[in-house]
């Protein structure tokens, strides 16, 4: 089955979440307001959306007016408390103002070019479903990147609405229920993780890669103790083991925007003998961000020039940093990121370090997270060298990553698969109701 598939290039979680589906998209994906869209109003509202998004993600770090800056901004993009539990449904201001822009032209090219063929469309963003959606289309199917989202994620009149969500947790179904989306159009599905690190349904690559690492993350066997014979039977038996020879490699990942980027430089500080001495691996990951990778460049040739044990990680493009990043977190065995959509990675069996969220939806991915015992907030950076390892050596790391491979969803991409290929039935929406009781 194809699709339309439609993203957008505002960071990197929104991309991240429709590179798993480029087999079945037609055209290739395709990013609103880019020029393959032709329409050149378009063009121009994105670039004016996406310069918001990413002054937004970064003023935090701007002397003095930071922090008030940054409060105001977000303000305007929060998520309510839910509870307590209440009708959330009626459109809020961030609903208005996206209708506006979309009266303006906004999607308007992405329109035009879904409508020389009659596809379902999926799309990892609120705006080119409901603009889709307002058009007419269908069926339009809408993934959710994170645990919680804004009303703005829900058209104006939920119950007139043909949207259906493809959301990655629990969580998720409530909060979209609480806006007034009924369960019908809404599919548990879990995010789309790439499938070069599932290894198909049966999800081998996944369960060889995770008792490597949890072989790593153990090494005073306390994991294998307390939980051996039941990671065994589940990852395939005889796969744990002592004596472990290969240090354990750290992944710091900043963020779309390039947001955080000096953390990666505080870690690999902290951690310069035991990098110099080749006791760990770090991975620091720029991004597709020229800037961010210079800087990278520069933190390694000042700490441990030559050395094979830092290793800075770019893309020239989305598609080339997405595969560069599958690669490395094969060897991955603890990933340090801020809680954004790669919050959901910790269902790959990778124990997440958290740096502060930056905004409303990642206070809920950071909540969601800790809920399941997925993840661990960051102590102070420069003393990582302390703290991360005795989380090593107490077999914490362990019991992170082997909680979110139990917690967290893996087959987010073969059920967004099946639902382009058969839609959705009536078990779906029992399904919902089942494990969200």
């Amino acid at each position: 089955m194809k699709a339309w598939v439609v993203t957008v290039d505002m960071g990197l979680g929104h991309q991240r979440a429709t590179y798993p589906l480029a087999s079945v998209a037609e055209g290739g994906i395709i990013p609103v307001g880019s020029e393959q869209t032709g329409f050149s109003e378009d063009t121009r509202l994105w670039s004016t959306v996406r310069a918001a998004y990413e002054t937004i993600s970064r003023c935090k770090s701007i002397p003095l007016v930071g922090t008030p800056l940054f409060a105001l901004m977000d303000s305007l993009l929060s998520i309510p408390p839910y509870y307590p539990v209440r009708d959330l449904s009626a459109p809020d201001l961030q609903v208005k103002m996206l209708d506006r822009l979309i009266d303006r032209g906004l999607c308007e090219g992405m329109l035009r070019m879904i409508r020389r063929k009659p596809l379902p469309l999926i799309t990892s963003y609120l705006a080119p479903a409901i603009a889709a959606d307002r058009a007419g289309h269908d069926p339009v199917y809408c993934i959710i990147c994170d645990a919680e989202v804004a009303r703005a994620w829900v058209a104006r009149d939920p119950g007139e609405s043909r949207i259906h969500y493809l959301v990655p947790c629990e969580r998720t179904v409530l909060r979209l229920r609480s806006y007034g989306v009924p369960e019908q159009r809404i599919s548990l599905t879990g995010f789309p993780l790439p499938v070069e690190l599932l290894g198909g349904p049966n999800l081998e690559v996944l369960k060889a890669d995770l008792a490597g690492r949890l072989n790593r993350l153990d090494p005073g066997g306390r994991f294998r103790r307390q939980h051996g014979r039941d990671a065994a039977g589940m990852l395939g038996g005889g796969k744990l083991r002592a004596g472990n020879k290969r240090p354990i490699t750290v992944t710091f990942a900043v963020g779309g925007a390039g947001a955080q980027a000096e953390i990666g430089c505080r870690i690999a500080r902290s951690l310069r003998d035991r990098l110099q001495k080749g006791t760990v691996r770090l991975n620091l990951v720029a991004g597709v961000r020229e800037e961010v990778e210079s800087r990278f460049q520069r933190c390694k040739e000042e700490l441990v020039p030559g050395s094979g044990n830092l290793r800075v990680i770019f893309g020239s493009g989305k598609p080339e940093y997405f595969r560069k990043f599958s690669e490395i977190l094969h060897e991955t065995d603890v990933l340090w990121t801020k809680p954004s959509e790669l919050c959901f990675y910790c269902g790959l069996g990778i124990p997440i370090v958290t740096c502060p969220p930056i905004g409303s939806q990642e206070l809920f991915n950071r909540k969601w997270m800790l809920e399941i015992g997925a993840a661990v907030p960051q102590e102070d950076p420069d003393y990582a060298d302390q703290w991360l390892f005795d989380l090593l050596d107490s077999g914490r790391l362990a019991e992170i990553a082997w909680s979110g491979f139990l917690n967290a969803r893996q087959y987010g991409t073969y059920r967004i698969r099946e639902i382009l290929d058969g839609g959705v039935n009536a078990e779906e929406s029992r399904n919902i109701r089942r494990k969200v009781a």
